[in-house]
């Protein structure tokens, strides 16, 4: 199985933002203005892409690799403004939902945001494109409006402590008793949708394609497991008999423990992993070109025994990512897909790369622990790649720049060196898009040259504090306009 070696374009590049990082008085980006506002900015610098992080609800802990629904949308990102402009909310409610904290504040949103939906949805008269959009994603929408209602009727318990209710197929046949409440919840989706998809295609109006990505686990309290328990390694209890981590390390000693699930890999083969090419059909709805998180975890995966505190004792099984990948090559022959390949890869992730197609990733901050790292831009043997300054999950590269040192140092020094006045980090973007990767990526905040203090994204393992990140309304400055646009035209990468 083999895919293109592009994406419909070559040697382009684009940024990484989220949409919880636009700039909005509402204590989180949306879907409104801010979102129009940064795609004029992606064109005007020159960017062929815009990657955002997950786009699902997200729950305890904030991330969104953690989502209580991995088909639904994260109801935060919906523009109350525009919700406003259809009349469905007046000018002091939207008042009252106003955030002007310079981080996003999870706790308030929770408190505050379903409240103001809920009156917007009060005053909503339902129309044939919601009646469509409900019909259509039925398999799915039913049981997400379900579990949302059951949740809120529970105090937000994780839904195998519902009772008899934490049996999907009770809750279907009570499902009418919360008729009003998945109304409100359907609601919310095609609200989600429907301004998402405005946004999607003034996107592709400016010549920027969307790139979107999609976590290899799914949360152990989320509609996905409640709805589909066969899918995962689950006991007589609904609790997993064993969960996903990474192994100890030279940086973690405990390995990381992330608790999620393990797939029932034979039954998902069983019926031709109907499950995941839902997941991935309804990807391809939303964006253009689609990460794959963990790509490793689909040659063989790392698995805890459920109720250890560490993930010392875990161990690596095999998955079944090469029959996985031909079922949805299958299903969706024009697939746009790239690999999450980092971490620890062995050859066994090597083949089911070079067997997929799917172009890697080449993250510039691990290229200059070793001589000849696989990282360095010079050792590339292929252009089928994605080439990342920095990850969301990495230091800002200001303050990376700024802890380099020894041999590490050195080496940055002798393969990435600076001009007459330019930083540390603008030298590694430069480093990024003179590259032969077809694509080039780097994060919004290295462009403003920010640090991890006021701008990095998140820390791995540590659970507090992270996804919070907002950008000022000023780096729509035409100096930082002129800087981009020049680097890109430089390195022949510009759209423009």
């Amino acid at each position: 199985m083999r895919v293109n070696d592009n994406f419909g374009f070559k040697h382009k590049c684009g940024i990484l933002l989220h949409v919880s990082s636009l700039p909005s008085r509402f204590g989180i980006g949306s879907f409104g203005a801010e979102a129009f506002d940064f795609i004029d900015f992606l064109a005007e610098t020159g960017q062929r892409c815009w990657q955002v992080l997950p786009l699902n609800p997200t729950s305890y802990g904030d991330s969104p690799y953690q989502s209580p629904a991995s088909l639904a949308g994260n109801p935060y990102f919906i523009s109350l403004e525009l919700l406003h402009k259809e009349g469905l909310l007046s000018a002091a409610e939207l008042e009252e939902a106003v955030f002007l904290g310079e981080r996003v504040d999870y706790g308030f949103l929770f408190q505050t945001r379903f409240k103001v939906l809920r009156k917007a949805h009060a005053r909503f008269v339902p129309s044939r494109a919601f009646s469509a959009f409900c019909k259509k994603n039925a398999d799915w929408l039913e049981d997400y409006a379900l579990f949302m209602a059951l949740k809120e009727k529970n105090a937000y318990r994780p839904w195998y402590e519902w009772g008899d209710f934490s049996d999907v197929g009770f809750a279907r046949e009570h499902a009418e008793e919360f008729a009003v409440d998945c109304d409100f919840w359907k609601w919310v989706q095609f609200a989600f949708s429907s301004q998402w998809g405005k946004v999607l295609e003034y996107a592709h109006s400016k010549g920027v394609s969307v790139i979107g990505d999609m976590p290899i686990y799914v949360a152990h309290d989320s509609a996905d497991v409640w709805c589909a328990p066969e899918q995962f390694l689950l006991d007589s209890a609904f609790s997993p008999v064993l969960v996903a981590g990474c192994p100890p390390d030279g940086f973690s000693p405990d390995g990381q423990l992330w608790g999620n699930p393990i797939y029932n890999w034979e039954r998902m083969s069983s019926d031709n992993f109907k499950w995941w090419k839902a997941r991935v059909g309804r990807a391809f709805e939303l964006f253009d070109i689609l990460r794959i998180d963990h790509f490793r975890g689909f040659a063989s995966f790392y698995a805890v025994p459920f109720g250890d505190d560490t993930a010392r004792r875990g161990e690596w099984l095999p998955a079944l990512g090469s029959e996985l990948f031909a079922s949805i090559r299958e299903a969706f022959p024009k697939a746009k897909i790239i690999a999450e390949d980092l971490g620890f890869i062995t050859e066994d992730v090597r083949e089911l790369l070079k067997e997929t197609g799917f172009p890697g990733m080449k993250n510039l901050q691990f290229a200059f622990f070793d001589e000849d790292s696989e990282f360095l831009p010079r050792t590339y043997t292929t252009e089928n790649c994605v080439v990342y300054t920095a990850s969301h999950d990495a230091d800002c590269t200001e303050s990376w720049f700024k802890a380099l040192s020894g041999e590490t140092k050195k080496r940055f020094r002798k393969e990435c060196p600076r001009k007459k006045g330019q930083s540390g980090t603008y030298a590694l973007i430069a480093f990024a898009m003179n590259s032969v990767a077809n694509l080039a990526m780097v994060p919004m905040q290295d462009y403003l040259r920010l640090e991890n203090h006021e701008a990095r994204m998140n820390v791995p393992s540590v659970p507090d504090g992270n996804w919070q990140w907002r950008m000022k309304k000023n780096y729509n400055r035409k100096s930082v306009r002129d800087r981009i646009l020049s680097l890109c035209r430089e390195t022949g990468r510009s759209a423009r």
